[in-house]
């Protein structure tokens, strides 16, 4: 798996993955539980990964969608 994005937001991490899957990408949220170790107040980003041979793919569906490849 590959890093497509890390980003704190919690809206912007569901909408990305709503967008990849409606273009048939999954994707998967490394990190999410973290808000255990750091007290839940959302401070330490979470990585989007993709498949390596689904990154160009999913950057491009992004993209198309105006979504910040880097938040």
């Amino acid at each position: 798996m590959t890093e497509l994005m890390r980003t704190a937001d919690p809206v912007l991490i569901s909408a990305v993955e709503a967008i990849l899957a409606a273009a048939g990408i999954t994707c998967v949220v490394f990190d999410a539980n973290m808000s255990v170790m750091e007290g839940s107040i959302g401070a330490l980003p979470r990585r989007i990964m993709v498949g390596e041979e689904h990154l160009l793919s999913a950057k491009r569906v992004l993209s198309d969608a105006g979504v910040a490849e880097d938040e």
